[in-house]
């Protein structure tokens, strides 16, 4: 399939946004691992695991809503499980 935009911008220590998406996805099992164990993350945790990317950062946090997690807002910025009410 080809891509719409064709773009090569380089973006935190020149990588293109395509490597950007691949750091991020390989570096959701470890967040879900932490996830798991503690019941939570917060979003300053994943920030400074990603050392401070941005792109990284808003990847790694759409890679988890798009894997059922809840990630939070403004007044709750951490990442969890969703709790399912009966």
């Amino acid at each position: 399939m080809d891509k719409c935009d064709a773009r090569v911008r380089a973006y935190k220590n020149g990588k293109t946004f395509d490597q950007c998406r691949d750091i991020a996805e390989s570096m959701n099992p470890d967040f879900k691992k932490h996830i798991e164990e503690k019941r939570r993350i917060l979003w300053t945790e994943i920030l400074e695991k990603v050392d401070h990317d941005e792109i990284i950062y808003k990847l790694t946090l759409k890679f988890l809503k798009r894997d059922g997690y809840d990630i939070g807002n403004h007044k709750t910025p951490e990442v969890k499980r969703f709790t399912f009410q009966d």
